[in-house]
């Protein structure tokens, strides 16, 4: 008779860690990623995709990692291969965190899955690297939200679906976010999301909200949704890092 074999006890999980702003991911909110790795000096990779590889956003990160136990380095994705001699994978995944920029989230989303980085930044998710932005930055984590991204107007884009729900960076910085979002959640195009002022964002754990955070007093962050046909936003008062 064959003695069955004892079953095997499943993998830890690791933690999925997410950390986004409305705007204003800076040293504050740096230092803060750099803390939820867990490593003495973490190695913080910027991925300036969405705009454009921006030097000037490129150099401003250098800057604001200056003062920090960190390593930064930056991940061009307007790349060639004679230049670009490790795949998305080796660089990414050797990363304690990943810092996404602002700028253009519709093209930032055509890039990286032309390019397969919306693969790796998933392995890299699963892998427990600590992931995050501002503006295009946080947005591209969530299912869907509003941005600037086309000519006009304010409107609607489809992301990585990492997070559940909708979002709206820039709440109290730019006059036409708020009713829009509103308008979109109260007429069911959007799903309800978290709205974030500039300076004020959220830290994610395996999706669920798990600290708001703010670099700035008054900054807040809102939970929009639709309660018995109204559109009703509840303020989530965030803690102060420095």
């Amino acid at each position: 008779m064959t003695t069955p074999h004892p079953p095997q006890a499943s993998p830890t999980r690791a933690t999925r860690k997410i950390l986004i702003a409305g705007g204003g991911f800076q040293t504050a909110f740096i230092r803060y990623m750099a803390a939820l790795t867990g490593r003495p000096r973490p190695r913080i990779c910027y991925l300036p995709t969405a705009s454009a590889d921006s030097a000037a956003n490129k150099i401003a990160f250098y800057g604001y990692c200056a003062s920090l136990g960190v390593e930064p380095y930056v991940q061009d994705s307007f790349i060639e291969s004679l230049s670009q001699t490790k795949g998305w994978d080796e660089v990414l995944l050797s990363m304690d965190a990943i810092l996404v920029s602002g700028g253009n989230t519709l093209n930032q989303q055509a890039i990286w899955k032309a390019q397969g980085i919306d693969v790796v930044l998933r392995e890299a998710w699963d892998r427990g690297i600590v992931l995050g932005g501002a503006s295009a930055g946080s947005l591209c984590w969530f299912e869907e939200g509003t941005s600037d991204s086309r000519p006009k107007a304010l409107s609607v884009v489809q992301c990585l679906g990492f997070l559940p729900g909708s979002h709206s960076p820039h709440y109290d910085a730019e006059a036409g976010r708020r009713p829009m979002y509103h308008q979109l959640i109260g007429a069911g195009t959007l799903k309800p999301g978290y709205a974030c002022d500039n300076d004020a964002g959220i830290y994610f754990e395996n999706g669920e909200i798990a600290r708001v955070v703010a670099s700035r007093d008054g900054a807040k962050v809102y939970y929009v949704s639709v309660v018995d046909g109204q559109v009703v936003e509840r303020v989530l008062e965030p803690e102060r890092i420095d």
